[in-house]
C-alpha cells in the first residue's frame, strides 16, 4: 500500500507552527501577547515561527501603536488558510488509511 505524503505541508511539521495556525484558523486577528500566552511560549520563540510563517506568505503581521504601546496582530492569509486545510486534510487521510 502506498501512503500518499505530498500534501503534508513541512511549514506545519512543528508543534508550535501548528499551534500558531490553529489559532488563526478559529480567530480573525489576535495580538502577540495573546498568542504567546496561548501557547505558552516565549517573545522570541514565538518571533521566530511568526517570521517563517510570515516568509511563506501564511500569515499577516500588523505593526500599530496604541498610544504610546506597540501593538502587534496576526491573521492568516487566504493562502495560509487554504495550505492549513489542505495539510489537515492530508493528515485525515493519512490516519484513515
Amino acid at each position: 500500500m502506498k501512503i500518499d505524503i505530498e500534501n503534508i505541508n513541512k511549514a506545519f511539521e512543528n508543534r508550535i507552527r501548528l499551534g500558531i495556525m490553529s489559532v488563526l484558523m478559529v480567530n480573525d486577528k489576535i495580538d502577540f501577547n495573546n498568542m504567546k500566552e496561548l501557547l505558552n511560549l516565549t517573545d522570541g520563540n514565538l518571533a521566530s515561527h511568526i517570521t517563517g510563517l510570515e516568509k511563506q506568505g501564511y500569515i499577516r503581521v500588523n505593526k500599530q501603536f496604541v498610544g504610546k504601546k506597540p501593538n502587534t496582530t496576526f491573521e492568516a492569509t487566504a493562502e495560509g488558510k487554504l495550505a492549513f486545510k489542505t495539510h489537515l486534510n492530508a493528515l485525515e487521510k493519512l490516519i484513515k488509511g
